[in-house]
């Protein structure tokens, strides 16, 4: 710690802290999460540490300012972050208690582990520092970081050692985001160590879930993580385009339209109808 860290309560070294483990930024409903108090506190001890330009704030986050590359990821969690919510409690709609699950990096899967706080004995193997954070010792969850060389601008792990560590278990279900959904590719990462890795736990799952924003259709990405038809379910915050329709149907994945109070299923054919899980 610097030294004007003694200008600081021991409540702020330990918000610092905690940034620092999550790589350098978070949302402030995480950090709550992880110190173990309230959303208040984590914007009052915010409020301080930023008059002392030690962290800078956006909408519902906070980064370490000394950390250059922290902006990125702190602007991915800001936006549409309301969407990515309401796709994260879809993903926690279709699973449940005592499951095994791998979950990849990215902005979304950090509003995902933020909704699976709620389950109880899961057993999650990530590559992520913020998802493992979030879960980890919480209702009875044991959280595993499948390390490797650290990604700073990720806020993940990757390369050989993480997949070897990742292949070592069978899923439940493999949880994953997308930077683009092509016709001919499918699911796409620009990161071609996360398509890698991806594609090193998809064959170890009974369930390929991918939680994503309905603007990533049409886009471009070199890395092919999975195909459409190893996808079993497609989370998304609204219907697919219609010219995605016949190649999602004829995929066979459920693709879940998440909404504000329930989420909402259908074959990739356009025909929806309401869905509730078991613990909804």
């Amino acid at each position: 710690m610097s030294d004007d860290s003694s200008n600081i309560p021991h409540r702020g070294r330990e918000l610092l802290d905690v940034l620092a483990r999550l790589g350098g930024s978070a949302r402030n409903t995480q950090i709550a999460q992880v110190m173990d108090v309230s959303e208040e506190t984590v914007r009052r001890l915010v409020k301080a540490l930023a008059r002392e330009s030690m962290v800078e704030r956006v909408h519902g986050g906070t980064y370490l300012s000394r950390a250059q590359d922290t902006p990125m990821f702190s602007g991915a969690l800001e936006h549409n972050a309301a969407e990515k919510t309401q796709i994260a409690k879809q993903v926690r709609r279709i699973l449940d208690d005592d499951m095994v699950l791998f979950i990849t990096v990215g902005s979304t899967m950090t509003h995902v582990a933020e909704q699976l706080r709620d389950l109880h004995n899961l057993t999650v193997v990530s590559n992520s520092l913020s998802v493992v954070a979030s879960l980890a010792d919480h209702n009875g969850t044991r959280a595993i970081l499948a390390g490797g060389e650290v990604i700073r601008a990720e806020r993940g792990s990757f390369g050989r050692a993480a997949e070897a560590l990742a292949v070592q278990y069978s899923y439940d279900a493999v949880i994953c985001g997308a930077d683009a959904l092509s016709l001919a590719g499918g699911v796409l990462a620009s990161n071609p160590l996360e398509a890698e890795l991806t594609r090193a736990v998809r064959n170890n799952t009974k369930r390929m879930i991918v939680a994503t924003d309905h603007t990533k259709f049409g886009e471009r990405a070199a890395n092919v993580a999975c195909r459409f038809d190893q996808v079993t379910d497609l989370v998304l915050d609204a219907p697919p385009p219609d010219t995605f329709l016949p190649t999602l149907k004829k995929a066979g994945m459920t693709v879940h339209v998440a909404t504000q109070r329930s989420g909402k299923k259908h074959k990739g054919s356009g025909k929806q109808s309401g869905h509730k899980s078991k613990k909804d």
